[in-house]
């Protein structure tokens, strides 16, 4: 069976409340929920969380909450794999098995249900344990520069300096939304970042981080553009 696992924890620090916070008229969750129902992918949809209110916030638009997260998984440095395969380790120990999960995050509101598709087909097609969102980076990342301690600017990687851009090799990076792979490989504690590994490119301007008020703020202008354009679209 297909199972979707939604890890949401309650402790969120820099933006208290984050997964169930509002963002553009819905609870920040309910924007994974809905794009992993759309998709069709499923058998079943799991929010994995040690939060009440969040339980309550994702069962409302439709999601499971079987369990608990339990707290030695619930803390600032627990990684995803660790949750995910917790959550398969239930299932598979009540319910039908899963064969192939995906980790979808709360705080993703730009996901799509037919990104979500995609990868469960890029997955099957390329036989890998993982296929995962990604996209690209804006600027060349060897032309990076630090801003040392006595406020003085050097590169990271110098040796760079006189290579133009359009020579460089272009580099990618986690998009954040979801992450699809063989349950055996969450059990395993097999790494994202492989050989094994096949990316889902999404554009840069359906991909935004959401780690600070700023982020947020930018989110919702992105978002509120992005419906603006497909409204006109359809008329």
């Amino acid at each position: 069976m297909r199972l979707a696992v939604i890890p949401a924890r309650g402790g969120s620090k820099r933006i208290p409340r984050k997964n169930i916070k509002s963002f553009c008229g819905k609870p920040m969750i309910a924007w994974s929920i809905e794009a992993a129902l759309r998709s069709a992918c499923f058998d079943r949809l799991i929010v994995s969380t040690d939060d009440e209110e969040i339980a309550r916030v994702a069962q409302a638009y439709g999601a499971d909450v079987p369990f608990m997260r339990p707290p030695e998984l619930s803390d600032d440095y627990t990684g995803t794999i660790p949750v995910i395969a917790h959550a398969i380790a239930w299932q598979n120990a009540h319910a039908t098995p899963a064969h192939e999960v995906c980790c979808i995050y709360s705080t993703a509101p730009f996901i799509r249900a037919d990104d979500i598709e995609r990868g469960l087909q890029l997955l099957r097609q390329n036989n890998g344990d993982y296929a995962f969102s990604v996209t690209s980076y804006a600027f060349p990342i060897q032309r990076a520069i630090r801003i040392r301690s006595d406020q003085r600017i050097e590169m990271l990687y110098p040796e760079n300096f006189n290579t133009r851009s359009q020579d460089l090799p272009e580099a990618w990076h986690d998009a954040g939304q979801f992450y699809w792979g063989k349950a055996d490989a969450w059990l395993a504690a097999k790494p994202f970042f492989s050989s094994n590994a096949i990316p889902v490119i999404l554009p840069r301007h359906r991909v935004q981080d959401i780690d600070t008020p700023e982020d947020w703020e930018r989110a919702e202008w992105m978002l509120k553009a992005l419906q603006q354009e497909t409204c006109i679209k359809d008329v």
